[in-house]
């Protein structure tokens, strides 16, 4: 009983102690168990391996553009006309022509541009940069029933397929040559373009007011009877001979063949009386030289190596050239 009870007493006064030890001791945290993947393959069936990375597409390094580029682009921005507000006729865009200007034209899918030439103006090539995805025609309008090539006018037609393209032109005529860029909107397009002509317009007026200076008299308020035909014409016989030669006491008139145009013009020379020759000023008045004063003797000389020379002598007659009575 004894030894019982001892045993007993020695159990409960153990318990509280490992009770105490084992909760003052800290609780670590249960582990998360790591779910298995398992992968089914096929019976009999070829491995899958996994897919592997893409790989990276190297990046293109930019270059600049050297130097050349930049003149080029620059020359060409500084040469491009741009459609104006102030440059229309009604819905025709008109430029005025400037050899080696670059037009800008603005078209779009299912509409026709209509690039009109100078009436006259033959055409004789059109040649595109792209000609998959545009087209590009030619036709004339004018000229049925006047019989004249100077009424009948050329068209040439551009249409492009989408928007967002751009291409040249380059047009050849008899005439000139036109340079364009075209370029292609989703709706909007230049109806038609044309141009004005200023270098021809100088010409023509340069020729107007020649004519007209030629169809004026030599001289006004000459009386005829006051004219001096007493000069003798010698020397050597070129086309441009004068045919003769007098004055009216103030100015000398030579007049030389109607032909004078055709070739060049001989200078004058006066002569003094040691045989000195001095080039005189002159004015050309139709087929007559105008010298403002008399002289006694003068030459027309043309030539280098074979030189023609005319002499022209006053011979001192007064006497004025009448109609014989």
């Amino acid at each position: 009983m004894k030894a019982a009870f001892r045993a007993a007493t020695a159990l409960a006064l153990a318990a509280p102690a490992a009770a105490q030890t084992t909760s003052t001791a800290p609780a670590l945290p249960a582990r998360a168990a790591v779910p298995s993947v398992a992968v089914a393959t096929p019976p009999n069936g070829p491995v899958v391996s996994p897919p592997k990375a893409a790989t990276p597409v190297p990046r293109r390094r930019h270059i600049p553009p050297s130097p050349a580029e930049l003149r080029v682009r620059a020359a060409n921005r500084a040469a491009t006309l741009e459609p104006a507000t102030g440059g229309y006729l009604n819905a025709v865009q008109v430029f005025p022509y400037s050899d080696g200007a670059i037009y800008h034209v603005l078209t779009a899918p299912g509409q026709v541009t209509d690039i009109a030439l100078q009436p006259g103006e033959t055409l004789v090539a059109v040649a595109a940069g792209d000609t998959v995805r545009w087209v590009i025609g030619d036709t004339t309008s004018g000229g049925a029933g006047s019989g004249s090539d100077e009424t009948r006018r050329t068209h040439v037609l551009v249409k492009p397929f989408t928007a967002g393209l751009t291409t040249n032109i380059i047009i050849t005529t008899d005439r000139r040559t036109y340079h364009l860029a075209l370029t292609s909107t989703a709706r909007t397009a230049m109806p038609a373009l044309s141009w004005t002509y200023p270098q021809d317009a100088l010409i023509a007026l340069k020729a107007a007011a020649e004519a007209a200076r030629a169809a004026q008299p030599v001289a006004s308020g000459l009386a005829v009877d006051q004219l001096h035909f007493g000069y003798a014409i010698t020397g050597d016989k070129p086309a441009w001979r004068p045919l003769r030669a007098f004055d009216d006491g103030r100015q000398t008139f030579i007049e030389f063949p109607a032909s004078l145009g055709e070739s060049e013009a001989p200078p004058l020379f006066l002569v003094d009386a040691k045989g000195n020759a001095e080039l005189v000023n002159y004015r050309v008045q139709g087929r007559y030289y105008v010298v403002d004063r008399i002289f006694d003797a003068a030459e027309l000389r043309l030539g280098l190596k074979h030189q023609d020379v005319v002499r022209i002598n006053r011979t001192g007659q007064t006497a004025s050239r009448r109609r014989p009575s």
